[in-house]
């Protein structure tokens, strides 16, 4: 058993994940859950055949034979382990799901994957019990995100790994129904195997991956603590060895009070923005603002004598390195090469970054005019401004444009739900509009399902 002196936010967070209800989570929040799902089911399905999404099915294959879990887009079947890993995977394949910009995280990806499994393995669960449980896993995460604060990805560790382990646990031990005291060991079993690299932005096909072992890693975690094993019950305060002071090599680089504070009054799932630029969140300030200014003045490619985007150290350590071509990862992680994309392409979305897309000598000499530089003044208004950038254009005719963007378009006004079925059919060509529109139907109607399990038989049906 584990007191309550040694560690208050672990249990506090164990409690909101034992005792959430459906009834007590707000209308609005419960309608945005909706939408947050379907553009991360939208994002898997696009993902799935991608060439390294490929290439994890087919090695998961090789070792796994169990038909438990679904592996969405496909008719596949895979251990529920397995298939966590793969449809994570699917969904952060290609840079276009949901961002926590305070928290760093990418949260669907993590959530949803360990939770749709649940459903498989426990068939019965009722689609209000689904919601309820995604929300526990999407209001976690990003309070375990602002905790560490953007130095913790500033340091070389992917959050979505590291941090994405706590909504992948909550979300499942949610769903499963733990008691506080099982909950409580659940994080603590999560919380010790998170693990990823940021170095991984540069090529390499790994950075996909790090959902998938996150969202893995939380499944693990959720059904070991069920079964009675024990975790690390201090994960969050622990001085040594804790998730906090481990990652963050200090005992004062966090906030262990954004952990708990407002749970269950104040909701994270509405500070969770969408993506309608197929790069990292971390870009997106910066093709606004160059879209923003093209409107009050017309200019192109051709026109660009220099780009200067003064942003935060993390901005700058992230997304603002030289471009060297290394394959479509380091392209779309590249803030200079997202820049000269849309400014040669129109758009930055996934018809731009085709295999050949990273080698375009075009867009390679353009990111060559377009530098990243640290502003201290943005860096000091901490992590609700990290993707705060000020651009400077100067064109070939001597004009000068500025533009200051402080946060991405759509976490300003979250899109419409509209907008959202539109970029989930763009992605969904391929499975054909009938089943389209059945997973659009069934997800933003889920509160009415009895059995949960029928999202994972509409993506297998895809």
């Amino acid at each position: 058993m584990s007191g309550s002196s040694n560690n208050p936010h672990t249990r506090a967070i164990a409690q909101f994940i034992s005792q959430i209800k459906y009834e007590a989570i707000p209308i609005e929040v419960i309608r945005r859950i909706k939408l947050l799902i379907l553009d991360s089911l939208g994002c898997a399905l696009y993902g799935s055949a991608l060439e390294w999404s490929q290439i994890l099915r087919a090695t998961l294959h090789t070792l796994d034979n169990t038909k438990a879990c679904r592996v969405w887009g496909t008719p596949e079947f895979l251990s529920a382990p397995h298939a966590a890993l793969v449809n994570g995977t699917f969904i952060q394949s290609f840079e276009l799901d949901d961002v926590h910009r305070q928290g760093v995280l990418h949260v669907g990806a993590v959530t949803l994957p360990p939770l749709i499994a649940v459903t498989e393995l426990r068939p019965g669960l009722s689609g209000r019990d689904f919601l309820r449980s995604a929300v526990a896993g999407y209001e976690i995460g990003p309070r375990v995100g602002k905790c560490m604060g953007p130095q913790h990805i500033g340091q070389g560790w992917h959050s979505g790994a590291t941090v994405g382990v706590f909504s992948a646990v909550s979300g499942a031990a949610s769903a499963l129904r733990l008691s506080q005291e099982q909950a409580i060991h659940a994080l603590g079993i999560a919380g010790t195997q998170a693990a990823g690299l940021m170095a991984a932005q540069y090529g390499a096909m790994v950075k996909r991956m790090h959902a998938g072992r996150a969202a893995q890693s939380g499944l693990y975690g959720a059904l070991l603590a069920e079964a009675g094993f024990t975790g690390i019950v201090d994960i969050f305060e622990s001085p040594y060895g804790g998730f906090c002071s481990t990652f963050s090599r200090s005992n004062d680089r966090f906030n262990l009070d954004e952990l708990s504070w407002e749970l269950g009054r104040t909701w994270e799932t509405m500070r969770i923005s969408l993506k309608f630029y197929s790069c990292v969140g971390s870009s997106h300030t910066t093709l606004d603002a160059i879209k923003d200014m093209q409107k009050m003045t017309l200019f192109g490619a051709d026109d660009i004598a220099s780009i200067v985007i003064h942003g935060s150290q993390v901005t700058v350590e992230h997304v603002g390195w030289p471009y060297e071509s290394q394959g479509l990862t380091s392209a779309q992680l590249n803030l200079p090469f997202c820049v000269a994309t849309l400014l040669l392409e129109g758009d930055v979305f996934v018809e731009q970054f085709t295999k050949k897309a990273a080698d375009d000598k075009r867009r390679i000499e353009l990111s060559k005019k377009v530098s990243v530089v640290h502003d201290p003044s943005i860096t000091a208004r901490g992590s609700n401004y990290r993707h705060m950038v000020r651009v400077e254009v100067c064109l070939k005719n001597g004009m000068k444009l500025e533009r200051t963007v402080e946060a991405p378009g759509s976490e300003e006004s979250f899109a419409s739900e509209a907008d959202i079925v539109q970029k989930f059919k763009k992605l969904t060509t391929h499975i054909g509009g009938a089943k389209a529109d059945n997973i659009v139907d069934i997800v933003l109607g889920a509160e009415k399902l009895d059995r949960a399990e029928q999202i994972a038989q509409a993506l297998t049906d895809a």
